[in-house]
């Protein structure tokens, strides 16, 4: 009995030493975000986030060959000057490492950092953003023989790598013994629990399943300390990451490793992933609070992005932040945010607008930075069929806010008027794609095209069809280049065009894109098998805007950037067909699309509770569940097994009645629902 006891003695305090290290938050970070998985199940088993905040590396490299040498804990010895080892975390992390070592005499043990395997070696990958000097390295001195210890200054912590270099500075002929690597993982500050995910996805397909988590913890690396902006002004060698973000605990960036400041333009893919997966809007609601903040308060134009960098003059990234306010909205019904902003949103509403000509009814952009695409100024397409969303979006938040002098139907009829303009003068009909501008231009870009297709600018089925066909042109076996920006390959677009081929049907073209782009990525032996990343060439290496801003230094590139994280969102949305249609799911719609696929589950959290689907083929049609929060209602939309023909359909074993009005829209048949629990047979 005595043995007993200690026995679970012993265990209690185990699992009192494990609670300890795994709850914890980031420093003296509140504790604020959830402490347990919404949905427990195998599908866990693709979380990439660990389960402790503090995390060591799983295996060291030889420098010079690349290849494992031996697991961590092994054998880690320093002997002379230029001696080097490479530590590899296995997925992208970042943090403050801290480093325990015993030498024999004085020297300096280098520490330097990369995300892509490329750029392993004595110097840090960039992210200073100066393209003057390297990042280089760090550097813990040792004076004597002895036992030591160094942990990064909070001022240098290094928001992404996967790769830390070590090498030995000595002339005494010193040995180093590295006898322990621990890393206090920064981001998701809020968190004591990295794996709380309040969403999830789940197929008979692997290789998505990975991709909708990898998109899922880029999007919990680039959730970070308010106070860890890369610095500005931007520093010429070195690297610093003590920048004030904006106000509360946590905030979303562009990127873990750089810039590390808010980009509402971002946010337009990051955003809905957030949504889906890991279900952290604190920091969402923070990023867009900084953009309010910093409004110029006599024109109401937002900046382009947030402190420290504040870059301002984008006119597309001034309507990112009010497409970004509807979908925060609509994800929470934080209506009392709103409407703490609601005066500064209709100024910012009133700028655009402004440079709408009664000529051709088009947004004339002046703003000109934008997301890297080489032509900006002008009656460009893709920034007007971004307002197209912003009047569409901006009528539904006037509703939500209860706004009674009419703007809901002022701002749609804006919508309809410039929808016309659009298709009007930039559509191509000799070629059947939307042209850049309102000009003679051959050019035919994917963004335009795409999100033409996902926020229904396109005026005709017909026109949709043929918009998607062209997008295939553009196609390489590793992701589909984009023309407006040549040679490039851009998952931040790529990730609007998987999601306007859902838009439209297209299911086979979307899922096909997604294995090339991110499927690629993730197996890539040289990425960091775990996130997505920023863009890459179209010959299959990492010099992503190498010509355009990013003075050819192709170690610049991140590898874990939220606005590639597309596929998270359109899985979910589209694929297993679960969305939210108004303020926290109030109501909602399941519209799951097959594509080459079996089955499929997922789920996600609002306010008002659990949202969760699933679907699976069966010989005969298939069958379909939902469980949603009771009081809801739905629309559902079930996939035609024969076009225009209505199958049998039964819900909770009973018939459909006529009574509930099914009717085959396109198709599908579209029924309207109550929530909570049910099942349904479709054969």
């Amino acid at each position: 009995m005595f043995s007993s006891r200690v026995f679970a003695i012993s265990l209690a305090i185990i699992h009192f030493v494990e609670s300890a290290i795994t709850q914890s938050c980031w420093k003296n970070t509140t504790c604020s975000g959830p402490d347990s998985t919404a949905f427990p199940g195998p599908w866990e088993s693709n979380i990439y986030a660990p389960s402790s905040r503090t995390v060591s590396p799983k295996s060291i490299l030889s420098l010079r060959t690349g290849n494992v040498i031996s697991a961590w804990p092994g054998p880690a010895k320093f002997e002379g000057n230029g001696t080097q080892l490479v530590f590899d975390f296995g997925i992208e992390v970042g943090g403050l490492v801290t480093i325990k070592y015993t030498t024999t005499a004085a020297g300096t043990l280098g520490l330097a950092f990369t995300e892509g395997k490329n750029w392993i070696g004595e110097w840090s990958d960039s992210s200073n953003g100066k393209f003057v000097g390297p990042d280089g390295y760090l550097a813990a001195t040792f004076n004597a023989s002895g036992n030591g210890m160094y942990t990064m200054p909070e001022k240098v912590i290094r928001g992404g790598f996967r790769y830390l270099t070590l090498f030995l500075m000595t002339t005494a002929n010193a040995t180093v013994d590295v006898t322990d690597i621990t890393l206090n993982i920064g981001f998701q500050p809020t968190w004591s629990n990295l794996r709380a995910y309040q969403g999830y996805f789940h197929s008979n397909d692997e290789e998505l399943n990975k991709i909708w988590y990898s998109g899922a913890y880029t999007l919990q690396t680039n959730s970070v300390p308010v106070n860890t902006g890369r610095w500005v002004p931007m520093l010429s060698k070195g690297w610093a990451n003590n920048g004030t973000l904006g106000p509360g605990d946590t905030i979303i960036v562009d990127g873990a490793k750089r810039d590390r400041a808010v980009w509402p333009g971002d946010m337009g893919v990051a955003v809905p992933s957030t949504h889906v997966s890991i279900g952290d809007l604190d920091s969402v609601r923070n990023a867009l609070q900084v953009m309010y903040n910093y409004q110029n308060p006599t024109t109401g134009a937002f900046p382009e992005a947030g402190p420290p960098l504040l870059q301002l003059g984008s006119d597309t990234y001034h309507m990112w932040t009010m497409i970004g306010s509807y979908n925060y909205v609509l994800y929470t019904n934080d209506t009392a945010w709103l409407r703490t902003n609601w005066a500064k949103y209709l100024k910012a509403m009133d700028f655009i607008y402004a440079k709408v000509g009664s000529t051709s009814g088009l947004l004339n952009v002046t703003g000109t930075r934008d997301w890297a695409r080489w032509q900006t100024a002008g009656e460009g397409s893709q920034a007007n069929m971004i307002l197209y969303r912003t009047l569409i979006t901006g009528a539904d938040l006037a509703i939500w806010i209860g706004d009674s002098t009419g703007l809901n139907s002022t701002w749609l009829q804006r919508a309809v008027n410039l929808r016309k303009a659009i298709n009007s003068h930039c559509w191509d009909e000799n070629y059947g794609a939307f042209k850049d501008n309102n000009t003679a231009t051959t050019l035919h870009p994917q963004d335009a095209n795409s999100i033409a297709l996902l926020f229904g600018v396109v005026d005709t089925p017909a026109k949709a069809e043929s918009a998607s066909a062209n997008l295939l042109k553009n196609w390489t076996p590793i992701g589909a280049q984009t023309p407006e920006l040549p040679n490039n390959i851009s998952p931040f677009i790529s990730s609007f065009e998987i999601q306007g081929h859902l838009a439209i049907g297209q299911t086979g073209r979307a899922l096909e894109l997604i294995r090339r782009c991110w499927g690629w990525y993730l197996s890539n032996p040289n990425g960091t098998q775990s996130t997505v990343i920023e863009g890459y060439l179209v010959d299959g290496s990492f010099g992503y805007r190498a010509d355009r801003g990013y003075s050819h230094d192709t170690s610049y590139v991140s590898h874990a950037h939220g606005w590639s994280a597309g596929p998270t969102s359109a899985l979910t949305t589209y694929i297993l067909g679960l969305s939210v249609t108004s303020p926290a799911g109030k109501r909602w719609k399941l519209a799951p699309q097959f594509g080459d696929l079996t089955n499929v589950e997922g789920g996600f959290m609002t306010g008002l509770g659990k949202f969760q689907a699933s679907w699976k083929l069966e010989n005969r049609g298939y069958t379909l569940t939902y469980n949603t929060p009771r009081g809801t209602t739905g629309q559902l939309e079930l996939p035609c097994l024969e076009t225009g023909r209505f199958p049998s359909i039964s819900i909770d074993k009973e018939l459909v009645p006529g009574s509930m009005n099914a009717r085959i829209i396109g198709g599908s048949i579209v029924l309207e629902v109550d929530g909570g629990e049910h099942s349904i047979i479709v054969d």
